[in-house]
């Protein structure tokens, strides 16, 4: 399976990751130039090689009208040790004006503008939650000018571009000290960079700074499917992001794209048995727990105590979530207790093609992987085809698979 995997040991920042993921490209000045053609309004891609602690690596220099963000900004030594990073006013947007933007002026695939406004919706839901208003009234300030648009872009372009099959992140480094925002001095990870990391390990340390921006906050939560530790793969290009600053450890972060074989992953299992709840409350339960991130829910009837006929509710999910899923739990079901069992899952790697026929188009789900192989049309559109032409569920498999 093809992984993709950023080890995040200094954080997160849109240009650092453009840079790690340009590395692994066999023509990084070839895409370059597709960065340059995407069309942000006024931006300018340019690369150069850097050395942090050693280490050879990319730093991005993105242009807004000729100049770089980092000539707007300052640092300031403060009495109690603290680095505190000042930025000078900005342009603010609100999001329709970023969707204005993208839509109507970005030349790209109309799934990478979808990628960049589901990226600009996780911010905007974060400010929206630490300042108290709603979505609609959020006005960016160091998220939402051009330098920003452009590293959201060139990640979403740039992992298009790998198309890797798995994302996995290590736990996010977020720094120590105080930051200095548009709204005065905050607390390291700033508060809407903390809102966006709910949910994902993430760890301080004795480095003063603001490593993990908002804005790469919302691409790794957008982006990486899971977070922990390495896996086990066949590394076979590595790049390394540079920041802007120097610390004692080497300020990049590093992606490494690589084969993991089969699939397998770690996987929690969290049950419990309820005998007081009527199906439509199970059923609602259900979606609820789907809708929190759960891999899959199911249901068996059980004997419960006492001769009571009761259900046992079963859910999958990944290790990062299971805090989340267990509240979800409790909330929904009457429930007082949960188990939890660490499993092994494994799966086979699922690629979707659709197919033209003359009964119209159908997608075809391949899936392959430990020796064997597997193809299955899409129940949805054979249930289209049977519907649309009067035929059974079988006589429409039968047509479309003679045509295929």
């Amino acid at each position: 399976m093809k992984t993709l995997y950023f080890d995040l040991g200094m954080g997160a920042a849109g240009d650092m990751l453009t840079a790690a993921l340009l590395e692994l490209l066999p023509a990084p000045d070839e895409f370059i130039k597709s960065l340059n053609a995407a069309g942000v309004p006024g931006v300018t891609f340019a690369r150069e090689s850097t050395v942090k602690c050693g280490i050879v690596g990319t730093r991005m220099r993105v242009l807004v009208n000729g100049e770089e963000e980092g000539e707007h900004l300052h640092e300031h030594a403060h009495g109690d040790g603290h680095c505190v990073q000042e930025h000078e006013a900005h342009h603010h947007s609100g999001i329709a004006n970023i969707a204005h933007i993208v839509n109507d002026h970005l030349t790209v695939q109309e799934r990478i503008k979808r990628q960049i406004m589901d990226v600009y919706t996780l911010l905007a839901e974060a400010e929206s939650r630490v300042h108290g208003v709603p979505v609609t009234d959020i006005h960016f300030h160091e998220v939402g000018t051009m330098d920003a648009l452009a590293d959201i872009t060139a990640v979403c372009m740039l992992i298009g571009e790998l198309s890797p099959e798995r994302i996995v992140a290590s736990p996010v480094h977020v720094g120590a000290g105080r930051v200095r925002c548009a709204h005065g001095v905050m607390p390291v990870p700033a508060p809407a960079t903390a809102e966006l990391l709910k949910g994902i390990p993430t760890y301080g340390g004795e480095i003063m700074g603001e490593l993990c921006t908002p804005t790469g906050a919302a691409l790794v939560k957008y982006f990486a499917g899971t977070f922990g530790d390495m896996p086990v793969m066949n590394v076979e290009r590595i790049g390394y992001g540079m920041g802007k600053k120097d610390f004692e450890a080497a300020n990049c972060v590093r992606a490494m794209l690589g084969d993991c074989g089969e699939d397998t992953r770690d996987i929690i299992e969290l049950s419990c048995n309820v005998d007081d709840m009527t199906a439509e409350e199970i059923a609602f339960a259900m979606e609820a727990l789907f809708e929190k991130g759960a891999n899959e829910v199911f249901t068996v009837p059980v004997g419960m105590k006492k001769n009571r006929p009761g259900t046992l509710l079963c859910v999958l999910c990944e290790k990062d979530r299971v805090q989340e899923i267990a509240a979800a739990i409790f909330k929904h079901t009457t429930t007082i207790g949960i188990r939890e069992n660490a499993m092994k899952r494994y799966l086979l790697r699922r690629e979707t093609e659709t197919r033209e026929t003359s009964l119209g188009t159908v997608r075809k789900k391949n899936s392959h992987g430990f020796g064997v192989e597997k193809a299955k049309i899409e129940y949805d559109d054979l249930a289209r085809i049977a519907r649309e032409n009067d035929l059974s569920l079988s006589e429409a498999r039968k047509r479309v698979e003679d045509e295929i």
